[in-house]
Formats: C-alpha cells, structure tokens, sequence
C-alpha cells in the first residue's frame, strides 16, 4: 500500500480496475484506494501482469502491506505467496510527494528478469472475521443508505461476507433479494436491548477522530466571542449578485473568507502555527473551508484569499466542494491551510465553538445571521446580527492579539470598503 496522501496511514481498496491475469503499462491504474480524504489512483510503476490479489475491495491495508503480486506472465510465485501466509511482506511507502505508484518488492526469480519485465510487487491489507457481526464496506453503506437497502437482505460476495459495493451494485439492478429495498427498521413490538449493526470506521472518520484527539488534548485553546452587524454586508452582496449570473452568484460566506484573509494580513501572529522551536508566519492567507460530506468533514484551501475577489472565491469554493464530495481532491487542496472556517449558519445555528486543525492557530465559528432587537443610538431598532467564536491557541494567540483581531474583522464585515483599507 502506497502513501496516497501527506496524513495517510492506511488505505481502503475501493475496487481493483485491473483483474487477475491482466497485463498494464506503466503509470496504467492498477486500483482505485480510499485514503482518509478522497479516492486516490494506484498506478504501475512499470509494466507486467496482475498475479494475484491479496486485498480485495473494501478491505484496508496499512501503508507498505502487500495487497497484490504483480510480474511476469506465468511466473511461479508460490514462494512468495507462502512467505506471505508465514510473514505479512512489509515495503516501503513512497512519500506523498512522489508518483502516485504502487510499491515493488523483487522476489528471487523475478530479480533475474527485471531488465526486461516488471519485478512482482507485492502490496497487502488485514481482513477480520465477522463474528457474527455484519461487516459493510463505507462505500457499500452509503449508497445503501441513499437507496434506501436493507443491508440485512443482501448477502455480502467480499471477504468474510463482506457487503461491498458490486452487491450493492447487484440489488440495485435486480439481483438481490425481493426484502432488500426497503427500510431498515420497521415498526414492531420491541423486547429487550436493541438490535445493532456495525460498519468499519472509514479512513476519513479515523483521521478526523485522531487529529481532533491531538488538537484539543495538546492544543491550550480559548475562546474569544463577537456579535456582527451583517446589515451593510447582505446589501453588498444583494448589489453584486444583481449583476451575475445564477452560477456566478456570491454568498455570504465567500465575502467572510475575504474578509478574514485581510484581516489576517494586519494581524499576523493569528495567520501563523507554533513549530517546536519557532512561530511561523506565513505571508499569505490560505483559507480552509470546513465541508461537510457523508464520511465527515474536510476542508478545501482557498489559497492566497487576500488576493482574490468575492466571485472568484465563490467559484474556488464551489469548485472545491464539489470534488470534495465526490472525493477527487488532490493533498494540496485540502492541507496546509493557515487559517480555517467553519459556517453552521445555514443549519440554524447561532453560536458554536470549533476545534483548531493543528498546526493552525486559529479557526472562527461562524453562525446564522438573524433578525434582532437591538439599541442603537438610545432607540430600539431590528438588525441582523451574527455571531462569531474564535477558538486561539494560546502558544501563539493571545487574547489582546484574538481580540484586536477580531475588532478588525468585525469593521470590514459592518463596513465592507475597510477590507481596501
């Protein structure tokens, strides 16, 4: 198993684009592999013949485990496959800034014929038995879920009765059980605990659970909150959008990240990360915008946000979001943001707290914007207000800094023309 990304540590196969017994060239895709923040190609470093699987799909291997045999066509590989069953093969993971290939381990008679043909790769994953329990691949969950299957109508063709994706595939076109499009629950007298089911945790959700882990442990985080007058700001945008098209249209959130990245350029201990034996600033605010998607939540960077307008920013967005729903972010889109947003404004919420994505110092909590009674000049007049909570980490953010960054921020926001200030 290769490492597809720069925070990967394991992967899932989703599916296997080559069969045993086929020939590729090299850089041809070999498997398609969930990694915690999309689905990744693994391709070839040169060409041969897929052996044998050893992972199938929706199985998961850590990086630099055998998954596949790959060589000449013919080639007696049942050494290694039998050092294999004594002694998972262990090769080393190229780095995420290398080609996306798969990892080559040269068995004895493979060595000899290297010069003309690919030496057998070996690359692996751990299943585990069920236990009685139903084991469902994520992929084969979601879309069960969006079709509305009763998993425990459909038999499982993976590993150990595994359900992955073909039967899903398979109910959906016909071939499954008669029961399986239905609800999952039904209505009925209920006696004693509930019943469950189990489905594996996806590399996302493990990446998330482990990150979040390390940032609200490690991390002395405070909170600094503010109330925003959005009055000025929803009549900019209503002035803008009148001359775009429907796709072209901004939000609310898009002139926010403007906002903040030049308020970061005036406030530069908050657009920076606390290193071991440094504070590093960066020149640039690369904004990570939290997008919420069925195994999580991942944020795509609009890089260098103090340099772009509010249509450009709308469009990164959405061009951003879709892919990330779909899983075809590349690493460099959804890491080394300097600062993060995170907007549940559109769900209803009014205040809310985040956890800083290390190594960022920063992340502004952004709620809905509502109608309210406030008093402004001694009478009582109605204004749309938000709010917003900065969550600092207090090794490089201290309150004075979160406070005065925040007063900026809330000026461009209540008075647009200061962000050319």
């Amino acid at each position: 198993m290769p490492k597809l990304s720069p925070t990967m540590e394991e992967g899932q196969i989703s599916r296997w684009v080559k069969n045993e017994g086929d020939s590729f060239d090299a850089n041809e895709t070999l498997a398609e592999v969930d990694t915690d923040k999309a689905t990744m190609e693994m391709t070839a470093l040169a060409g041969g013949t897929l052996l044998k699987i050893l992972k199938g799909a929706g199985e998961t291997a850590a990086l630099g485990e055998a998954i596949a045999i790959t060589g000449q066509k013919g080639e007696d590989i049942s050494s290694l496959l039998a050092s294999l069953t004594s002694a998972p093969a262990k090769v080393s993971a190229p780095a995420a800034e290398a080609p996306v290939t798969a990892p080559v381990q040269t068995s004895a008679p493979a060595a000899a014929a290297a010069k003309t043909q690919a030496a057998p790769t070996v690359a692996t994953q751990s299943g585990s038995p069920s236990n009685g329990r139903m084991i469902v691949s994520p992929i084969a969950a979601r879309m069960a879920a969006e079709n509305n299957l009763d998993l425990k109508a459909i038999s499982g063709s993976g590993p150990n009765g595994r359900i992955i994706k073909r039967d899903i595939e398979t109910a959906l076109a016909g071939g499954g059980s008669s029961s399986a499009k239905a609800a999952s629950f039904t209505a009925s007298t209920v006696v004693g605990a509930s019943a469950y089911r189990e489905e594996p945790t996806s590399q996302m959700r493990r990446v998330i659970a482990n990150r979040l882990a390390e940032s609200i442990g490690p991390v002395p985080t405070f909170y600094l909150t503010r109330e925003i007058e959005m009055d000025n700001v929803l009549a900019l945008r209503k002035a803008i959008n009148a001359s775009l098209s429907d796709d072209e249209k901004v939000s609310v959130n898009d002139i926010l990240v403007k906002a903040v990245a030049m308020a970061l350029q005036k406030h530069p201990f908050v657009n920076a990360s606390y290193q071991d034996r440094a504070i590093r600033f960066y020149e640039q605010a690369d904004i990570g915008v939290a997008v919420a998607i069925d195994e999580g939540l991942i944020t795509p960077v609009v890089r260098g946000a103090n340099l772009k307008g509010f249509v450009e920013i709308g469009a990164e967005i959405r061009s951003l979001a879709a892919r990330a729903r779909d899983k075809k972010l590349q690493p460099e889109e959804y890491t080394g943001a300097t600062f993060s947003i995170s907007n549940l404004g559109m769900f209803g919420i009014k205040e809310f707290t985040a956890i800083i994505n290390p190594p960022e110092a920063g992340i502004l909590a952004v709620g809905a914007a509502t109608p309210t009674p406030v008093v402004r000049d001694g009478q009582i007049v109605v204004r749309s207000i938000m709010n917003i909570t900065m969550s600092c980490d207090h090794r490089v953010i201290d309150g004075a800094t979160g406070a005065k960054f925040l007063d900026t921020l809330t000026k461009m926001i209540e008075q647009p023309a200061m962000m050319l200030a």
